[in-house]
């Protein structure tokens, strides 16, 4: 078990209405992560902004089953956000969004007691789709580390508006070149992360450390019902992994060598773990018939 340790992600939640099955699934990244932390011996909350339809109280009572605070949440009159998917094979293929709803009409717009919750986790979770930039700054004062997913969009300005207030990022990397992959991965350095993970789908994972890349094979998923959740599910068993195996409860801990081992164990659960999450259908599974708009105008 872990030792108490707690990962709050900020920003996004949606509802994944999956056309080919007539169901929709609860997830967003932020979402996900709280799951799959609570999966791996970590307390987990979740803070972000719900519409008032049948999407949102479908997340939120989802949540409440798995015992995930969401008390901090902002709710707004109007649509929750949510994505059109189906399944190609085995795998999940967006057909578009609404692009998170009313989350992108609204700012988080911190308040102090917001500040105060939010300094007594161990682990800020965010990405790119949280409309979450602007507000990077204010949560880096809280001095809990961020960790940020780039997904597989980013540009050079990006990484230099959001690298510096962040720890610890993920980018997918699958479709770069092995040569691409490390410069891009070296420029979120540059720009001020610590660790930067550069995933490469069935072929593995690289993570960027001081001036050295470690590298950890994927795990062959036996059973693959959906990739839903894959990248996430990796990122939120690394960051506990490190969280759990720390000694003093930091990210970064030891010697250079020290990390050196903790990331590439870290990797390799995060592996393992991603591959189990294939099994699920959606992201973590408790589907519910599709309810509200099936179009994105």
């Amino acid at each position: 078990m872990g030792k108490n340790y707690k990962i709050i992600a900020i920003g996004d939640n949606v509802c994944d209405k999956y056309l080919s099955r007539g169901k929709m699934y609860p997830g967003g990244q932020c979402v996900n992560t709280c799951v799959y932390a609570k999966m791996n011996d970590t307390q987990a909350s979740y803070l972000g902004k719900y519409g008032d339809d049948e999407v949102a109280k479908c997340v939120q009572d989802t949540l409440g089953r798995l015992g995930i605070d969401d008390s901090f949440c902002r709710h707004y009159s109007g649509e929750n956000g949510f994505a059109l998917v189906t399944l190609k094979g085995n795998d999940r293929v967006f057909l578009g969004s609404n692009k998170g709803g009313v989350a992108k009409d609204h700012s988080f717009d911190f308040k102090e007691s917001d500040l105060d919750y939010i300094k007594k986790f161990d682990v800020i979770y965010t990405n790119l789709n949280s409309y979450i930039e602007d507000d990077l700054p204010k949560l880096y004062k809280t001095g809990v580390p961020i960790a940020y997913d780039f997904s597989l969009r980013w540009t050079n300005e990006y990484l230099e508006k959001v690298c510096p207030f962040v720890t610890v990022a993920i980018m997918s990397c699958a479709h770069l070149a092995a040569e691409q992959r490390e410069t891009e991965m070296r420029k979120a350095q540059d720009n001020g992360v610590k660790i930067v993970l550069g995933t490469i789908g069935e072929e593995g994972s690289y993570v960027l450390y001081g001036n050295t890349f470690y590298y950890a094979n994927a795990v062959y998923a036996e059973d693959v019902i959906d990739t839903m959740g894959a990248g996430d599910s990796y990122f939120a068993a690394f960051l506990c992994e490190l969280l759990n195996n720390s000694v003093t409860g930091k990210i970064i801990e030891g010697t250079e060598k020290q990390m050196g081992e903790r990331l590439v164990k870290a990797m390799d659960k995060g592996a393992a773990f991603a591959a189990k999450v294939c099994a699920m259908e959606g992201a973590f599974g408790y589907g519910a018939p599709i309810t509200g708009r099936t179009e994105i105008s």
